[in-house]
């Protein structure tokens, strides 16, 4: 009687069970790897440097920002702070900011996800009055959700604001945090973000959540 592998060989046009599998991950195997290189090899995010609604936005200053000494680019960030992916993503952001030493990071905050994420973004740009909203945007991106009072109190203090100026600042220029935000909102749309996140890193527009690498590859082709 024949054995299972004599069986497997003696099959019309068959080969041995096990080489069919070892052929079969083989193959698996080199699409994976041809898709990562794919990938890998991909234009990072949209050339939009041909914008100028783009280069106008690149330009603007009138929104809260972290400058750094001989900046040689600069990313604006639409972001929500109730956002999953734009939560997800800070880290790999900031990690990728710190590394590269030379990007100015311009946050455009776009409330999307609705009350509470526009309390926080009011209550994000008033700080700015207090010279704080880079560790208050830190402190909320890795926060508590949802974004309620305690947790927008709990960030101001982290970042070592006083909480009875914001309020007062909430109140004395609603104004021109409103008029921020609507400005965010049409810029947004003028790009043509379908939400958040989204960075417009120089000439490039790129949505989603990415990891450092991706940032950094992204920071290589905006001064490419």
């Amino acid at each position: 009687m024949d054995s299972p592998a004599q069986r497997d060989r003696n099959r019309p046009g068959g080969a041995p069970r096990g080489r069919l599998v070892i052929a079969l991950l083989a193959v698996i195997l080199l699409g994976w790897m041809t898709g990562r290189l794919i990938q890998r090899a991909a234009p990072i995010g949209r050339d939009v440097g041909g914008d100028p609604a783009a280069q106008a936005i690149l330009r603007d200053r009138d929104a809260p920002m972290q400058d750094v000494p001989g900046a040689t680019l600069t990313m604006v960030v639409f972001t929500d702070y109730q956002c999953p992916a734009c939560r997800a993503a800070h880290p790999a952001m900031t990690a990728a900011v710190a590394a590269d030493g030379h990007v100015r990071v311009v946050w455009r905050d776009w409330p999307i996800f609705g009350p509470r994420s526009e309390r926080a973004a009011r209550v994000a740009i008033a700080t700015a009055r207090q010279s704080l909203y880079p560790a208050v945007h830190d402190a909320l991106m890795t926060g508590a959700v949802p974004v309620d009072d305690a947790v927008l109190r709990a960030a101001v203090a982290r970042a070592g604001g006083d909480w009875a100026r914001v309020t007062a600042d909430l109140r004395n220029h609603d104004g021109a945090i409103t008029a921020q935000l609507i400005r965010n909102q049409a810029d947004a749309r003028r790009l043509g973000l379908p939400g958040t996140p989204g960075y417009l890193i120089g000439p490039r527009l790129v949505t989603g959540a990415i990891d450092a690498a991706t940032f950094r590859a992204a920071f290589a082709a905006a001064r490419g």
